[in-house]
């Protein structure tokens, strides 16, 4: 029997107690097709909690009909910690279910907190909920109207194989000219060289595009994030993973995958109309002559998009209209173009951003800034031979800022594998900020698990801390090859290197081979003491 830990029991009964009756359930819910019927056997299952004394839903969640009972604890717990509706939290005096396996399952978890617990055949409040949920999906359109949805997929699939992502960066907009459909021109910001999610964001102006990366970077609350992110006007083209627990781990990242395993998703952001997952007729005939140019645009620039500058591009394209949607004229002139000094000033919006120090107080320890080093790259500590080394200072591409003492038997370096795009994007961003100055291992800790740290620091010369990892203290690995690297360092004189190699999916992940290393970085190890730190705690909800 699955049980909570006693660090989770003793926060749920610090809880107070409500007077009431809570109702929970999880019932199949079908998901529908492009062309809005119900797709068979592509079903989800919603779990729900409510309070039915006050007649509110305090957590709803979806999950896959393979997930286990543990699911409906998770969204209990939430419900009691954390719920919606800004209602308070708290432990109900009662819980009623009309599954006696759930019944069964709940009382051994939840016995120790004082919560009474009953199966009843019905369910009321929740049966009017899930009606509503049945009338709501019967009346929602498809996702795409269907006389486009394959063309809108043919297309989606072109680009997925022209994979913008591997060149262009979110702020490198390219400009799109339509003059139809009440829209003269998409400004496109294509998603994916961080590796995070993969799309393209089609916006209807300058001005939102702008007033949201300026938005993002003022935030100071996932509150005013998501209202950044409501406020912007485009429409989108997102790609997911056919598999619902794709997990990068063990299935490396998503942009390797082949188009047979990716599902493209459609839709519309706009400030008053919020996020809108379909498209009308008239976007998406705007949205398939938009991909079908690009598609043109990308076969016709691509080794000068993948260069180290983003340079003025443009094309025009006749674009031949679908013969099964009649229209006339049966063609279209799209022009398309790079926009370097639209990319220069949002990549400046970016920084500023960045490097803005009102928003801390004076005493304040220093931020430790997390996106430097790409999520999911492979971090390693070794010693590299002093040959291996001078090679490199002959090597096309690599980075050397300081000339170090060849004592030892090599120097020491902190090596970081991910894909190309990444590791491209990386370099430009330590370029981009004067280099490396110094690196640091800090004491960090989490309480609450009796946890302990090295929090791995790299410093900029624009006195910028960056988190590149967090190794646990009790990693026998770890701290072979920490002990090893300290004696080098001390050898070396105290000088270091970080080297940024790409090959994280390809045959020399976790070993990246000479021909993999895209630049070296030499810099100092420095003491917590000279950044002005000292151990540091994870604290609920926020970062180090």
């Amino acid at each position: 029997m699955t049980t909570l830990p006693q660090s989770t029991l003793r926060r749920l009964q610090q809880l107070p107690p409500m007077p009431c009756v809570w109702e929970g359930d999880r019932r199949p819910v079908a998901a529908r097709d492009d062309m809005g019927v119900p797709a068979t056997g592509t079903h989800g299952e919603c779990i729900l909690w409510v309070d039915g004394s006050q007649g509110i839903v305090r957590a709803v969640d979806m999950v896959s009909e393979e997930t286990g009972l543990e699911a409906i604890v998770r969204v209990l717990l939430r419900a009691m910690e954390h719920p919606h509706n800004r209602a308070q939290p708290g432990r109900p005096q009662k819980i009623v279910v009309r599954d006696r396996e759930v019944l069964f399952f709940l009382r051994g978890v939840l016995q120790d907190l004082d919560i009474a617990l009953e199966y009843v055949p019905d369910l009321p409040l929740i049966d009017e909920i899930f009606r509503g949920f049945q009338e709501v999906a019967g009346v929602r359109p498809p996702q795409l109207p269907p006389q486009y949805s394959q063309l809108l997929d043919r297309s989606a699939g072109e680009i997925w194989q022209d994979a913008p992502w591997h060149f262009l960066s979110d702020h490198q907009i390219i400009g799109i000219e339509l003059n139809r459909w009440d829209i003269e021109t998409l400004y496109a910001s294509v998603l994916g060289m961080l590796g995070l999610d993969y799309g393209i964001l089609f916006y209807r102006s300058v001005d939102s595009l702008k007033k949201f990366r300026a938005s993002v970077m003022e935030r100071d609350s996932m509150e005013q994030l998501e209202a950044a992110f409501l406020s912007q006007d485009c429409l989108f083209l997102t790609y997911e993973s056919l598999e619902e627990e794709f997990n990068e781990d063990s299935h490396g990242d998503l942009a390797d995958l082949p188009w047979s395993d990716i599902e493209p998703t459609f839709g519309n952001l706009h400030p008053l109309e919020g996020l809108r997952s379909f498209l009308y007729d008239d976007e998406a005939m705007a949205i398939w002559v938009t991909l079908k140019a690009l598609h043109r645009f990308f076969r016709s620039y691509h080794r000068k998009l993948n260069g180290d500058t983003f340079e003025s591009c443009q094309g025009t394209y006749k674009i031949d209209l679908p013969p099964e949607i009649p229209s006339s004229p049966s063609s279209m002139q799209v022009s398309v173009s790079t926009l370097p000094d639209l990319a220069a000033e949002l990549f400046d919006i970016v920084r500023d951003g960045e490097n803005r120090e009102d928003r801390f107080e004076e005493f304040a320890l220093p931020l430790l800034d997390e996106d430097l080093v790409p999520p999911k790259a492979l971090l390693g500590l070794e010693v590299m031979p002093w040959t291996q080394i001078e090679s490199f200072r002959h090597t096309i591409g690599l980075q050397v800022e300081m000339e170090i003492p060849q004592t030892g038997r090599g120097l020491p370096v902190l090596t970081v594998q991910t894909t190309r795009p990444k590791a491209k994007r990386l370099i430009e961003e330590i370029v981009a900020a004067g280099g490396l100055r110094g690196l640091c291992f800090n004491p960090g800790e989490n309480p609450l698990e009796d946890e302990f740290y090295d929090l791995g620091i790299l410093q900029t010369h624009d006195e910028q801390l960056h988190l590149f990892g967090e190794f646990d203290r009790e990693d026998n690995g770890y701290l072979r090859s920490r002990q090893q690297w300290e004696v080098a360092l001390e050898k070396a004189q105290g000088y270091c290197g970080v080297i940024v190699a790409m090959g994280a999916t390809g045959a020399s992940r976790g070993n990246p081979q000479p021909k993999d290393m895209m630049a070296l970085f030499t810099l100092r190890s420095i003491t917590p003491e000279e950044l002005g730190l000292g151990p540091l705690q994870l604290m609920p909800m926020l970062s180090y």
